[in-house]
């Protein structure tokens, strides 16, 4: 009871946070988008299975990511080195803004793992505690960018392994409320990729 009332409590924190949030230009963001483009495609459609899709994910959400790198609140050796390099947080806002418009490229999914992850997402592992991705992040995975919950819809199998696995060892510790820790440590490594072949095959 306690663990649901600080999640209850840290989405109302974060969708407070949300309204303050200043958008940024696409059109400027574009013209600052040359670097991103080398990883994750001149729209944001990486081709790289180990870098995310940017387009059309949150503009709120993307921005905090980009922020929690320039502090160092989230680390990754590629993306703190280029998040420092950005000059503002204006210029944040406005990248943000840029891979916002744009059109997601949708993903694909195993069909033997489809089920089993479409049970995950939706209902969660009542044996394990596992809560449904789907509270959070929607039924088509279109994300909730008020609360700075990411749009999982189409994205990259292994890209979201492998951040399922960094909240579970502690890795990655930018989720509000440890949310994404306390799900990923009590799912297997066969809960995570069948959930993400589902997630990958969403689209919202």
């Amino acid at each position: 009871m306690k663990k649901a009332l600080v999640i209850v409590f840290a989405s109302l924190a974060m969708m407070a946070s949300a309204a303050s949030f200043a958008k940024g230009d696409a059109t400027k963001g574009k013209e600052l988008s040359a670097t991103c483009a080398a990883c994750h495609g001149a729209d944001g459609n990486s081709t790289n299975p180990e870098w995310p899709k940017l387009a059309g994910q949150g503009e709120a959400y993307l921005a905090k990511q980009l922020r929690d790198y320039r502090s160092e609140a989230r680390v990754d050796a590629v993306m703190s080195a280029q998040a420092m390099l950005i000059a503002s947080d204006e210029d944040v806002d406005h990248l943000a803004a840029y891979f916002a418009s744009q059109e997601a490229t949708p993903g694909s999914a195993d069909e033997a793992s489809v089920e089993e992850g479409g049970l995950l997402y939706k209902g969660g592992k009542t044996s394990t505690k596992v809560t449904a991705c789907a509270a959070c992040h929607g039924p088509t995975g279109a994300g909730n960018d008020p609360a700075k919950f990411p749009k999982l819809s189409g994205q990259h199998v292994t890209y979201l392994i492998a951040q399922l696995k960094m909240f579970r060892s502690g890795e990655r510790a930018n989720d509000a409320g440890q949310m994404m820790r306390n799900i990923a440590e009590k799912m297997s490594d066969k809960d995570m990729k069948a959930v993400a072949e589902y997630i990958s095959g969403l689209q919202d």
